[in-house]
């Protein structure tokens, strides 16, 4: 486990691809529990480990999970994502060129059946995901982006670089024609922006490690 930080208040860890962030009701590995594992021996402590995420990365994407360690710590860090202070940027290797060197996207998107559709405004339960993105390189038929969030929807990159033309590389489920099975989608957490939840201190964590940004 590549962990990047922890206190007694944080545990921020680099998912790698093809983990759950939680448990999903099967027996496949996710990241909350080996990370209550990890510090039950670590600190040998008996019975329940408190450890929550305060946000959640698709299965198939690596990179940034923070956990919160105490239900104070989650309430703060909930708190401050509803208000706007976290900043979250990911590198995503996406198929073709997107629009313009840099740019904003803006759609609305409804989440059924395990995917995010791309919808009007006016449709029933629809939310507005945006984003902003900048072209990092190009290789061939691909490009390296830059992408920083302004909300945080089911699949919203994912959904919104398909619109675009520009699935994420090996997302097969957005439209990607390269399969990479068993490899997850090129698509990492890369950065993160977050107020301590008892300091206030801005901290910044970077994924960094086995895993960093997305590969062939």
């Amino acid at each position: 486990m590549h962990i990047i930080y922890e206190d007694n208040h944080l545990f921020v860890v680099n998912k790698p691809s093809g983990f759950l962030t939680q448990p999903s009701g099967t027996d496949q590995e996710n990241l909350q529990d080996a990370a209550k594992q990890w510090i039950r021996q670590k600190y040998h402590k008996k019975g329940n480990v408190f450890l929550e995420p305060v946000h959640r990365l698709d299965k198939a994407a690596s990179g940034i999970v923070v956990f919160a360690r105490t239900s104070k710590a989650l309430s703060r860090l909930m708190g401050a994502i509803r208000n706007r202070q976290v900043k979250k940027t990911y590198h995503a290797w996406v198929e073709g060129m997107p629009p313009s060197q840099e740019g904003t996207l803006e759609h609305y998107l409804v989440h059924d059946n395990y995917k995010s559709r791309v919808v009007s405004k006016e449709t029933s339960n629809a939310k507005q995901a945006l984003l902003h993105y900048r072209i990092l390189k190009r290789e061939a038929d691909r490009t390296l982006v830059e992408i920083d969030l302004e909300t945080g929807r089911y699949h919203q990159i994912r959904s919104q670089f398909a619109e675009v033309g520009c699935p994420i590389v090996r997302d097969t489920k957005y439209g990607s024609r390269v399969s990479g099975k068993g490899q997850g989608i090129c698509l990492h957490h890369f950065r993160m922006e977050i107020p301590h939840p008892i300091s206030n201190k801005l901290l910044k964590f970077e994924g960094k490690g086995p895993g960093k940004g997305p590969r062939d």
